[in-house]
């Protein structure tokens, strides 16, 4: 509708009612279609009526609104006369007699800018009957919408139209606003401040989307990811006085934390390019992922670090504790996890994996994953000992897989199981005392003092074969580890990373263990000692002991020593003590030390070569590196075979499966009976009667 003016008859005055004015823009045209000029008669008068007695110009709701887009404009007669009187153009309601009236109808009438300011009027309006407004059919008549707001002295920065009001019918709230000239902002002429409605307080206000969260507590995100949707809630209240419903403070959080770490199907997606990245990072490292063949859904990743199969191999202690932890994102899954001991007792992560669910053929598929990485070395290798509950999958799987190793239970699922059958602290202290004991004796008078309190716990125990948890019976060396007690040792931030994409998650995992290894290896640096601080601890303790026995030697070789606790025979050639604590632990017992200073040998040549600290530092020697942001991968990986294949592959989400274990009886207790009960929600699938962590809708 460029360059078409409104042309004007001499002495022609435009109407729209009493007392309304109309303020056009610089530069701005009243236009009709393209193909049609408004030409009116030279001797007559005319005015241009828009509605009736009570019919008004508005924007949005029957107010008196004024339309004032700027200032500086002007409207062309037919002769070259101006009109529009301090750029405005007058509207007068009552014709003169003898003029003729261009009735508008008073309903059905939208009056709007569009893009280009100009004012037009909805298609096949009618004047009158002989003459016809003709509107370009693809013209929009609409007010651009309102965004960024701020008020500040009496100035009003939109970025659309200059009057604004409120959306709920016959709220007087309203701001009428003029642009400035030279400057982007306007003044406000009209302000109503008072809200008929309620106001923004009230709960689901509508300009209050999730973006508008998103942008209001970007920042604060960014600083503390763990900034909680209730604290939204409160902050936004506080700020700006706006009352939100819980699901628009996550929802928005969701959205930034999204554009933060990517989503949880960019994730899945982007799974082969970032296991091709780890092993090009980190060379010798084994990560690899599988989908379902059908769908290409995902099934399995498992990843091993080549400084971590390093380290077990060569310096930790041949023991292995797997465990679980279900994942708490938005497609659910089980991190599995196969951890090691270093020399001074800490956890030594060796492999992760990451499952659609926690099954036997999952677990048959991590331990056979788990054997392969350990079998390049298995000639350097003793015989494994692995700690777990001992589920079926888990049994079957050792069995399959690591046919020698001695496969033990992890005492703190034992003791969970007892707890939850007989609930008595005496009872649980004494399962512990009777898993610790060294000698056979030791535990058969502890499960006596079971059976004196509970003949029926007695029988529970005695169900499960001793020498898969007590120390006296168990054939693999433990070094005093009775349990894996993996998740709990890493809660600190394994349940945090549970919740992230999958490749934050194991991004999180990766900067841990980077971050452990250059810690610890640095801490290793400063040791003057023989032995790691925990190893050089039980020594001194042994050598306090050690001083008030009395020894006899036999030969060159075997010794008998003799305390209050009795008599115990030591060989020294054997390492082994008829009290079986060295044997147990690798490091000498009080009786050992006691025969090795009698003959004048360095205590510390007999201990495991795993808690020197020369071993130790072995264990660190080698470097986790950092992978690049996945905005280089394609850049880095030019070239590479491999990559190129990975690109190709697209790795879809798992389909939501039920969650392990078997399902929860839902059992009313008589207090309950008549109770309301109250109603809980999904954040997951947005539905009613169940939380996140128990959700098996389909995604």
């Amino acid at each position: 509708m460029a360059n078409h003016d409104l042309i004007l008859g001499q002495r022609h005055n435009l109407g729209m009612g009493q007392n309304q004015q109309l303020v056009l823009g610089h530069n701005h045209n009243m236009g009709l279609n393209q193909n049609h000029d408004l030409e009116l008669g030279q001797t007559h008068e005319h005015h241009l009526d828009l509605g009736q007695q009570n019919h008004e110009l508005g924007l949005g709701h029957p107010h008196d609104h004024d339309l004032d887009l700027g200032q500086n404009h002007d409207q062309e007669g037919g002769d070259g006369h101006g009109y529009g009187h301090e750029n405005e153009l007058a509207m007068e309601r009552k014709p003169e007699h003898g003029d003729h009236e261009m009735p508008l109808p008073a309903q059905n009438h939208e009056l709007a800018l569009s893009e280009n300011n100009e004012l037009g009027v909805s298609e096949n309006q009618e004047l009158d009957e002989n003459l016809d407004l003709a509107v370009d059919q693809h013209q929009e008549l609409a007010i651009e919408p309102v965004q960024d707001m701020d008020v500040h002295h009496s100035q009003l920065v939109v970025s659309g139209s200059p009057v604004l009001q409120c959306a709920a019918e016959g709220c007087p709230w309203r701001i009428h606003a003029a642009k400035l000239p030279g400057v982007p902002t306007f003044t406000i002429r009209t302000i109503h401040e008072s809200h008929t409605c309620g106001g923004i307080s009230h709960l689901g206000h509508q300009q209050a989307s999730v973006q508008w969260v998103a942008n209001s507590v970007e920042q604060r995100l960014r600083e503390n990811p763990n900034y909680k949707p209730k604290e939204i809630l409160e902050e936004i209240h506080r700020v700006h006085g706006i009352t939100l419903s819980y699901k628009q403070a996550w929802r928005g959080k969701e959205r930034i934390m999204a554009a933060m770490r990517g989503s949880f199907e960019e994730g899945y997606r982007l799974l082969p390019q970032y296991c091709e990245q780890v092993k090009r990072t980190n060379p010798g490292s084994i990560a690899s992922v599988y989908g379902n063949p059908a769908d290409n859904c995902f099934q399995r990743l498992f990843i091993s670090f080549q400084a971590s199969i390093y380290g077990f191999l060569n310096a930790c202690r041949p023991l292995l504790g797997l465990d679980r932890t279900f994942l708490k994102s938005k497609y659910l899954g089980t991190l599995l996890l196969a951890t090691g001991f270093d020399g001074d007792g800490a956890l030594f992560p060796l492999a992760f994996g990451v499952v659609d669910e926690e099954n036997d053929d999952n677990w048959m598929w991590f331990l056979s994953e788990l054997h392969n990485l350990l079998e390049i070395n298995t000639e350097n290798m003793p015989r494994l000992t692995i700690l777990s509950d001992r589920q079926k999958g888990i049994v079957d799987g050792v069995e399959a897989n690591f046919p020698t190793a001695f496969h033990g239970f992890c005492m703190r699922h034992l003791s969970e199981s007892f707890r939850k059958e007989f609930n008595n602290t005496i009872l649980v202290n004494l399962l512990w005392e009777a898993a610790h004991a060294l000698t056979v004796i030791e535990f058969e008078a502890k499960i006596l003092e079971i059976e004196e309190i509970s003949q029926d716990a007695a029988y529970w125990i005695r169900r499960i074969p001793p020498r898969l948890w007590a120390t006296a019976y168990f054939e693999g060396t433990r070094f005093g580890h009775l349990t894996a007690n993996i998740v709990e040792s890493l809660n600190s931030w394994i349940l945090e990373a549970s919740g992230l994409p999958i490749i934050q998650m194991m991004e999180c995992i990766r900067r841990q263990l980077m971050t452990w290894f250059n810690e610890r290896r640095e801490t290793s640096m400063q040791w003057t000692s023989i032995l790691v601080p925990s190893a050089e601890r039980r020594v001194a303790e042994a050598l306090e002991r050690a001083r008030t026995y009395q020894v006899l030697r036999a030969n060159e070789a075997e010794f008998e020593v003799i305390s209050h606790e009795g008599t115990n025979i030591v060989d020294i050639r054997n390492r082994c003590c008829l009290c079986r604590g060295w044997q147990l632990y690798g490091l000498p017992c009080a009786h050992a030390v006691a025969a090795l200073l009698s003959c004048r040998q360095n205590v510390h040549r007999f201990t495991e070569s795993c808690f020197t600290v020369a071993t130790y530092r072995k264990t660190y020697s080698q470097t986790i590196h950092p992978i690049p942001d996945k905005s280089l991968w394609k850049e880095l990986s030019e070239g590479d075979p491999n990559a190129s294949k990975s690109a190709d592959i697209v790795i879809h989400p798992p389909k939501s499966l039920r969650p392990p274990g078997r399902p929860r009886k839902k059992r009313v207790r008589a207090e309950d009976r008549g109770r309301v009960k109250r109603v809980v929600h999904c954040s997951r699938c947005n539905q009613t009667g169940h939380f996140r962590t128990t959700c098996a809708a389909p995604i």
